[in-house]
C-alpha cells in the first residue's frame, strides 16, 4: 500500500475515533511497526495529528457552544438512554443537583416517583421540573443566553451553602488529557462547585463528546461517574477508563 494511502486511511480513522493504537494500525494496513511510526510523525509534522505513546490522537479543537435549540435535537436517543441509566442511580427522597443542559433534562420525566428535591441551574429545567410536579430550587445568578443557565459569584456561592446526595453535570468534551470541559468559565466554575458539595458526581456524555475539548476544565478524567453508549466503539484508550460506563440499552 502506497504511503498517501495509508496515511489518508490514518486521517479518515481518526476522523471517527479520537484513538487510534498504533498495533491496529499495523493489523489494518498490513504495515510493520516502523512505517506505521514514520506515517504517525509525517502526519504530525503535517498537523493532522498529535502522536502518543502507542499511537496517536486526534487534535483537540477548541468546541464552540451550540445553543440550547440547537443540541436539544443532537444525539437524542443516546441522551435518552444515558438519562435512564442516570435516573436508576438516585435513591428515593434524595437531594440531587441537575445541571443545566438537554442530556439532563431527559432525566426530568423519571424524577416525579422518586420523591427527590432537585437543585438546577437550568432556566428550562426549572421550568420543565415545575411541569412535572417535583420540587425544586433554582440557585440566583446571571442568566447565560446561549444555554439558559445562572452563573457567576451568586450561583457558586449559593451551591457551596448546599449539599447533595448526587450532582448530574453535562459536558461539552471528554478528553484522555485534557480532562472534562466546557466553553464557559464562568458555567467551569458552577460545575465544579456542584461537584464539590455533591457525594458524588455523575457526568451525562453521549459519544459525540469524546475527543473534544472546550475552553475551560471543570474536572479531570478521572473525576466522576462518566455515562456514556458505545463506549466499545469508542478508542480502546476509554474503554480501559475504569470510571467511564456504557449504559444498557
Amino acid at each position: 500500500m502506497l504511503t498517501e494511502e495509508r496515511q489518508r486511511y490514518i486521517k479518515s480513522a481518526l476522523a471517527q475515533q479520537a484513538v487510534l493504537k498504533a498495533k491496529d494500525l499495523m493489523q489494518a494496513l498490513g504495515a510493520s511497526e516502523s512505517t506505521i511510526r514514520r506515517d504517525l510523525a509525517e502526519l504530525e509534522a503535517a498537523g493532522q495529528l498529535r502522536r502518543i505513546h502507542g499511537g496517536a490522537e486526534r487534535l483537540a479543537d477548541n468546541v464552540v457552544e451550540a445553543s440550547v435549540q440547537e443540541k436539544a435535537t443532537q444525539a437524542l436517543l443516546e441522551k435518552q438512554q444515558i438519562a435512564k441509566a442516570a435516573a436508576a442511580m438516585i435513591r428515593p427522597h434524595s437531594t440531587i443537583f441537575l445541571d443545566a443542559g438537554t442530556t439532563t433534562a431527559q432525566m426530568i420525566p423519571l424524577l416525579p416517583a422518586l420523591d427527590v428535591t432537585v437543585v438546577t441551574t437550568g432556566v428550562d429545567n426549572a421550568s420543565q421540573l415545575a411541569d412535572f410536579g417535583v420540587e425544586a430550587l433554582m440557585p440566583g445568578g446571571r442568566i447565560k443566553a446561549a444555554t439558559k443557565a445562572t452563573v457567576g459569584a451568586n450561583t457558586v456561592a449559593a451551591l457551596q451553602a448546599m449539599h447533595f446526595d448526587l450532582a448530574f453535570i453535562g459536558t461539552n468534551g471528554v478528553h484522555l488529557k485534557y480532562g472534562q470541559t466546557t466553553p464557559d468559565a464562568e458555567e467551569a466554575q458552577v460545575k465544579q462547585a456542584a461537584i464539590a458539595q455533591a457525594r458524588d458526581a455523575v457526568i451525562l456524555a453521549d459519544p459525540s463528546k469524546f475527543g473534544q475539548v472546550s475552553f475551560a476544565q471543570f474536572a479531570k478524567l478521572s473525576v466522576g461517574t462518566i455515562l456514556t453508549t458505545r463506549l466499545s466503539d469508542l478508542a480502546p484508550y476509554y474503554a480501559d477508563t475504569q470510571n467511564i460506563q456504557e449504559v444498557q440499552h
